[in-house]
């Protein structure tokens, strides 16, 4: 009988691990994001790491963040800062993206 209470348990974790490779792999990603935000002209940097961030937003969130990127875009143009501004343009994108294709 435990062998049966044993089969039906789920694990907490995909495979041992899995958390920490996960971690990793993010800690990663936001060093890579510092580095190529760093290295390229504003405008640019401001419009990549706002557009693949913006696409991980849970689509629950999507008007809240629509609505950051439309007052990023606005106020960045406004103030002649063009990696708020562009930030902004690809928040919007990147929420059109996320509410047009929302798979859940």
């Amino acid at each position: 009988m435990p062998e049966a209470k044993d089969a039906r348990k789920k694990p907490k974790e995909p495979f041992p691990g899995a958390y920490y490779l996960a971690g990793a792999i993010t800690i990663a990603l936001m060093l890579f994001f510092m580095v190529l935000g760093a290295t390229l002209p504003p405008g640019i940097a401001g419009f990549l790491v706002a557009f693949v961030l913006g696409l991980t937003v849970n689509p629950k969130y999507v008007p809240f963040f629509l609505v950051a990127g439309l007052f990023s875009a606005v106020m960045g143009f406004l103030g002649q800062e063009p990696q708020v501004a562009w930030g902004g343009v690809a928040l919007v994108l990147s929420q059109v993206l996320v509410k047009r294709f929302n798979w859940t």
